[in-house]
């Protein structure tokens, strides 16, 4: 019966693959690979049995975790909840570079559903199930090793962006706020702002805000002594070479406030 899968899965992939080129990913023996859907995962199988994918079974969740020993490529078929299509070749990698991988609806290569032609709908811009999908992202990146993207200190408080992580159609921005001034900092507000403008000319610079879509464990207060990290999730935006990025963090009821630049 597996083989029969196994072949079903080839031909199927094959067909998939005539119509399009499909993502790669890597995977070893020493490492989980985590791929995070947009949906919670119903099936998924692999072509080969030296790749591994795990994922929970009897209780919806939406990632699953990928293994493999060395051996020949495969590929990996993945159906979420809404029924959502997911193909993507596996190949062995004795040094991996990436470890996790958000992926987005429109990487899906189809609906196991066909298409049926309805009435325009009005769609929320902002569906409860997306937000639940930012949520376990969101708290996924909070459990990861911080980085140091950029950073500015003053007058002991301290702001930093540790991650930026883009997937789909939105950018993760991991930040941090340290208070060592020996005054509790009531935050009114951080925002993030693209300055269009070259540096080392005298011209006009444009400051255009990028309004957060999800905020994650983002605090009103920062009291001396603490360290809080948080998410911001943007709609995705790459800087051009003139461009540069600004968070802008500013106290309530307060002169106080700091101006990170990258």
């Amino acid at each position: 019966m597996k083989a029969i899968i196994i072949i079903a899965i080839t031909l199927f992939t094959n067909l998939v693959a005539a119509q399009q080129t499909l993502d790669t990913i890597y995977a070893n023996d020493k490492k989980n690979v985590a791929l995070f859907f947009p949906e919670p995962i119903r099936q998924g199988i692999t072509g080969a049995d030296h790749f591994v994918f795990t994922y929970n079974r009897e209780k919806e969740q939406y990632f699953g975790l990928l293994q493999a020993t060395p051996g020949a490529e495969s590929n990996l078929l993945t159906v979420t909840k809404n029924g959502q299509v997911y193909s993507y070749i596996l190949k062995y990698k004795e040094q991996l570079s990436k470890l996790n991988y958000f992926l987005s609806d429109n990487e899906s290569i189809g609906n196991e559903r066909p298409a049926r032609i309805t009435e325009p709908q009005k769609i929320d811009v902002f569906p409860s199930d997306k937000a639940d999908y930012y949520q376990r992202a969101c708290s996924y990146l909070l459990r990861s090793k911080g980085e140091r993207v950029a950073v500015k200190r003053k007058k002991g408080l301290k702001l930093q962006l540790q991650k930026m992580t883009y997937y789909g159609s939105a950018v993760f921005f991991v930040m941090e706020i340290v208070n060592r001034s020996g005054i509790d900092f009531d935050i009114d507000y951080l925002k993030v702002f693209t300055v269009n403008g070259n540096k080392k000319r005298k011209a006009s610079h444009q400051r255009l805000e990028q309004k957060p879509i999800y905020k994650h464990q983002m605090p009103t207060s920062v009291a001396h002594g603490q360290v809080q990290r948080f998410v911001y999730v943007l709609p995705k935006f790459v800087l051009g070479d003139d461009e540069r990025l600004e968070i802008e963090l500013r106290e309530k009821k307060g002169n106080r406030g700091i101006q990170l630049l990258r």
